[in-house]
Formats: C-alpha cells, structure tokens, sequence
C-alpha cells in the first residue's frame, strides 16, 4: 500500500501509546506453550508476527483463547499449553511469514513433539540465516531434511517427542536469536542445555538477557556467569500471569518525531526497569541532541535546535530509525557493530544506503555498519522493502521532507499494524496540521 508520508508544519506536541512488545510477546508464547498449566498474556502484541507465531504453536497442540482485556490494541491471550507426549495428528505446516521469532523459535520447539512439522515463509524469508538452528538440532539428535538453500527454509522436522540436550557449541554471530531459540526451549530437554557461543561477538546481546531473564522469572535455573556460556537446567515451567510491557523500539520513530520538527513527543508507561532495546531511546536520542528525562513513568523527548551528528555501536533493531535522524542531521553520522543487519527482513545496510541516496543523501556502507553525510533531500520514493522498520524510517524522513512516497506502509504490519493511524494522530495533536 503506497503511502504519501505526511510533511509536520510546525512541532509536535504529542502523547502516545503503542502495541505491546514483539519481543516479549513470542517469547512469553514459547514459554506458555511449554508450561505445566494456562498462562495468561495481558496486552500482548495483535501484529503479523505475533499472529505467526499463535498459527504455529496451535498447529503443534496448544490452545490458544482471546479473551476480553484492559488493554489498548486488542485482546488478552489464555495459552493451554501443548501436552506432554503429544503426537501430531497430521503433518504440521508452519508458516514463518518474515518473522525470526518464528522460523528460529519454533523448531526447537517442535522437537518436542511427535510427528513431522515443515517451515516455510515469505519469498524474503527464505535468505535469512537459519544454519545455527539446523546444525543445532542435528547435533542434538533431530532430524532435519533441507528443500532448498543450505541453511535455510523451507525445511522439515521430524521430531521424536523428545531431545536430550546436553552440551552444545554453536556460532551465533549471526544473530542473538540462535542462542535464544536453544535457551528457550532447553528446560524441556533431558539433561537441560549447556550452550557455548564460538566466533565473532553475539550482536543483540539484551536480547538474550531478555530471554534469561524471562526464563528466570519462570523458575528456570539458567547460568550466565561465565561470558559465551548459558547454562539451562531441565525442569517444568508453571503457567503464568504477565503484563506485556508496550513496544520500546516501536515507540522510537514517534520520539525520533520530537526531534525532527523541533518538538515533544511523550511516551506513558515507560518501564522504570526493562530488559527491551528501546530503553536505549533514552540515550541515543541525547546524543543527537535532544532532551529527554522521565516525568513519573511518562518518557518525554524534545528536540534540540538541531540534529547533531552522531557515533554509536550496536544500535542493532534500531538501527533504521538512527539512520533516518542521521540523514536529517547537521553533522556526519557513523554507524558500527550492525553488520548483522544484511541478514535481517531485508539487507538494511544496503537497503538504507539506497533509499537515503535515492532522496538525494549521502550514505554508504562500511565493513560493519554506515556512514551518513548531511546533504539536502528531496521527494522521491523510499522503499519498504517489506521491512517494517525500513517503512517508519521513511514516515520520519517524510515529516521533514515534503513528497517523500513510502511503497509499503502495510510493511508495518508486521509488528505495528495500527502505525498509519498512530502517526496521524501524533501530527493531529500537534498545533498545525500536517501537509
């Protein structure tokens, strides 16, 4: 769905909210589906990749009910677990869509069934890295048949009911979610899971503190004291009641609002205490200038004079919001330790140095990340990608420039289905309406 991205006329003076984490939401649904007894999800996220993951884990034996809630985008969850011992009826397919959390999630997961599971996505999804997982699983014992691409989908697991873990090597340098799909699923293995990282640095590492500290909460003993070791012991998880925290790093392009139009943009409900990437809004967006303090648990952001030029490593998920303030930004911008980017729903290194330059920017990629130069844009095209977050990227530049046309706005599905609608209310509650 193309869309004209809406030019600010003045600042913004907003107050938003958005859908629950995506992060959180699959992981709490992993964990649900492998408890003792119902779980309830409070606030989760209703997008496409959340929606993938409840086909997937319905397809291997889990119930899962929406019931009426309290919160602002749509239903609670009660998730029955899979039962113990559970043979397929049928062969299960999965549908990954263009979700990680799915095609690296899951199969460990549907080892612990009986039957035969097949995975396959979206045309994108079948050049996402998924060697780690595969060899992973074969180590441990589970069969796994290749249809295409080595290390990729579409492939089928055939699962005996059950995996005896034990100690297990992988390289995760490719992406966080090898380490995290293993950890949690590994309190159902036998002898638990003593997983060692060999390579390159792991990017994303708050990502597995995120996935150690959920399994924790749940009374999953897990061992992470000695660097590039996580040590998961075997044992059951109770079902749980758990409030999802709201989407830090989808809330970024409406803070990013803040500075683009001189602005202030406020965020309620910011958690005083969060394992989520986006609390990093906080400090990355004071370095590009802006001010931003907490009022209670309200997160507010104003822009600055202007936009500064920045230096930052690992930006990881966030990556594509920063590079749209850069390119918007009165002195250069370098960006490092992002190399794993080319392996996310698209190559986004590649993909934003083309749609920046294609609006008259100057961008270019180095080894492991960006380089982004001030130059004045102009209208133009920004593509999708089908990437969500290379969609927002272009709703910011848009604010500044007028003419700026995003190809996929429906993109944003995949984690914000509500962001057209959200960005035009933020521009509405500003003193002059957008252009």
């Amino acid at each position: 769905m193309s869309w004209l991205a809406p030019t600010a006329s003045g600042p913004i003076d907003a107050t938003i909210t958005v859908p629950g984490s995506k992060s959180l939401t699959n992981r709490y649904l992993i964990l649900a589906a492998l408890a003792e007894s119902p779980s309830l999800l409070r606030a989760p996220l209703h997008s496409r990749d959340s929606a993938l993951m409840v086909a997937a884990l319905r397809e291997l034996g889990a119930v899962i009910e929406e019931l009426p809630g309290d919160g602002d985008y749509g239903p609670d969850l009660r998730v029955t677990p899979i039962p113990k011992d559970y043979e397929l009826p049928a062969e299960a397919r999965i549908d990954c869509g263009l979700a990680g959390t799915v095609m690296r999630f899951v199969p460990p997961l549907a080892a612990l069934v009986r039957g035969t599971v097949r995975f396959d996505g979206d045309p994108q999804a079948r050049i996402r890295p998924m060697g780690p997982v595969l060899k992973s699983l074969r180590v441990l014992g589970v069969q796994i048949q290749e249809e295409g691409e080595s290390g990729a989908l579409p492939f089928t697991v055939s699962a005996e009911g059950s995996v005896e873990g034990g100690y297990l090597a992988i390289d995760a340098s490719g992406s966080s979610q090898f380490v995290s799909a293993l950890l949690l699923a590994a309190p159902r293995f036998t002898n638990g899971l003593h997983l060692e990282h060999i390579g390159k640095p792991v990017p994303s590492l708050e990502h597995i503190a995120m996935t150690v500290k959920l399994l924790r909460e749940a009374g999953v003993q897990v061992d992470d004291s000695v660097p590039n070791h996580w040590i998961v012991s075997p044992g059951p998880i109770p079902g749980f009641d758990v409030q999802i925290e709201q989407d830090l790093s989808n809330a970024g392009p409406f803070l990013a609002a803040a500075l683009v139009t001189r602005g202030t943009v406020r965020v309620p409900h910011w958690p005083a205490q969060t394992t989520q990437v986006g609390d990093s809004w906080r400090k990355i967006l004071t370095d590009f200038g802006a001010k931003v303090h907490l009022e209670g648990d309200t997160l507010v952001v104003t822009g600055g004079e202007q936009i500064l030029g920045v230096e930052l490593a690992d930006t990881s998920e966030l990556a594509p919001t920063v590079a749209a303030l850069c390119a918007l930004a009165e002195t250069p911008s370098r960006l490092s330790g992002i190399a794993h980017l080319r392996g996310h729903e698209t190559d986004r290194l590649a993909a934003l140095v083309a749609e920046i330059k294609s609006l008259g920017g100057d961008a270019e990629e180095t080894a492991d990340g960006l380089l982004i130069r001030p130059r004045q844009l102009h209208q133009g095209l920004f593509r999708s990608y089908a990437d969500h977050r290379m969609a927002t990227a272009g709703a910011i530049i848009g604010l500044a420039v007028t003419g700026v046309q995003v190809d996929d706005i429906g993109s944003t599905s995949k984690t914000m289905p509500e962001f057209p609608q959200l960005w035009q209310r933020m521009l509405e509650q500003s003193s002059g309406p957008a252009s």
